[in-house]
């Protein structure tokens, strides 16, 4: 047994938990393979500083606002993908699972067609659909044990091929709902912005210390309050200045709210719920969390669902940033882009590891590659090579650090 007194149980923890200890601690994460965000972050410093030096524009208001815009629809589908895995699974067919529901909004609202619904009603149907495919596949999954790499490439030629097959003998339909159009083109008034920057940031601060009291009446470790309002100020800072900059231009996309809400529901579902402790531990050990009395097969079924309906939201996205849909809805770089935007964002592909907020993230350095080389006016050539490379370093990054932290314990 311990001959620490209370006194000194209570002291050591105020230690642990100051803010010279929190540091140290990082630090200590850092040096043993834990760098978090870090890479992510000064990448993203560092593709601003090298497409700003080559062009004034894309440090602007302007273009700032369409980033939001193209990267919506890849973000979104990679916080399905992050979920998939951290169970060390993967889904190859979240790109035509896209195409898929942008196709079935684009049916759905053909006027006069006797199936012609409201725009919102269509939306629902679509992410209902893309969900119900990615629970069929996730069945396959769970109960017939087929891997997912071949129930997802499978399910890759299978909706390509509907796809084809709804689009064979008109190509492209026109999508006039304004609804549906609003997702990826509606801007919000400027003060409507502010009002949106001011709840996040009300939201964020009672989220962080909601949670801080309520674990210290329940006698547990709270952490250092300094950390939490330096957290809050940060990431509220962050939604004031991005307000800011759109209301320089537009306004605030409507989309990029839209991507918000996802991340941070994805967010609050792999950190703060029962599921998502489970997803964690399952993709660390699955048989370990069987045998704790997770059911293993739901939580597969349910990851693969929630990647279905993200994909099919994002093809939503890129169905109404285009107002229509048409024979290649779903193909080009959509698959490879999510993948890499989540792994990009620290997501391990060894499964057990990584954040929801690492999509956005990634999304973001997808994003700002792709927007920054056609600015310059680079070949899509250098996009690929660049994409390549980043994430063949985001993976060598992960399996080096993995293998730290292995080394030093943690």
């Amino acid at each position: 047994m311990s001959d620490a007194t209370p006194a000194d149980v209570a002291v050591a923890a105020v230690e642990q938990e100051s803010f010279g200890a929190v540091v140290r601690d990082r630090w200590e994460g850092i040096k043993s393979g834990d760098v978090g965000s870090l890479p992510v972050i000064v990448g993203i410093i560092a593709i601003t500083a090298f497409f700003t030096s080559k062009t004034s524009i894309f440090f602007s208001a302007v273009n700032f606002s369409n980033l939001i815009g193209q990267m919506a629809g890849v973000t979104v589908i990679a916080v399905g993908v992050v979920f998939v895995l951290l169970i060390g699974e993967i889904d190859l067919s979240i790109g035509y699972v896209s195409g898929l529901a942008g196709v079935f909004v684009a049916e759905l609202q053909i006027p006069g067609s006797g199936h012609d619904f409201p725009g919102l009603i269509a939306i629902a149907i679509a992410i209902l659909g893309g969900a119900s495919i990615g629970a069929a596949q996730g069945s396959f999954v769970a109960f017939v044990g087929v891997p997912s790499f071949v129930v997802t490439l499978a399910g890759l030629l299978i909706w390509q091929g509907v796809i084809l097959n709804i689009l064979g003998t008109e190509g492209v339909i026109g999508i006039q709902d304004h609804q549906i159009n609003d997702v990826s083109n509606y801007v919000l008034t400027k003060n409507t912005g502010w009002i949106v920057a001011i709840v996040f940031t009300l939201g964020l601060a009672a989220a962080a210390f909601g949670a801080h009291f309520s674990r210290k009446r329940a006698g547990l470790p709270t952490g250092n309050v300094l950390i939490a309002v330096l957290r809050v100020a940060f990431f509220g800072g962050l939604a004031f200045a991005a307000v800011a900059v759109c209301n320089h231009a537009r306004g605030v996309p409507l989309v990029g709210l839209i991507v918000l809400f996802v991340v941070v529901l994805g967010g609050y579902l792999a950190g703060r719920t029962t599921f998502g402790r489970h997803v964690y531990a399952v993709g660390g050990n699955a048989e370990a969390a069987r045998r704790a009395g997770i059911n293993v097969k739901l939580i597969r079924i349910l990851v693969f669902t929630i990647s279905g309906a993200m994909a099919a939201l994002g093809g939503i996205i890129f169905a109404s940033r285009l107002n229509s849909v048409d024979l290649t809805a779903g193909g080009g770089t959509i698959l490879l882009d999510a993948i890499s935007a989540a792994v990009i964002g620290g997501v391990s592909l060894f499964g057990g590891r990584g954040r929801v907020s690492g999509a956005l993230f990634g999304g973001l350095i997808i994003g700002m590659i792709s927007n920054g080389i056609d600015l310059v006016g680079y070949t899509d050539s250098v996009k690929y090579i660049t994409t390549g490379v980043i994430l063949l370093a985001a993976v060598t990054l992960d399996t080096v650090a993995r293998r730290r932290q292995a080394a030093a314990g943690r």
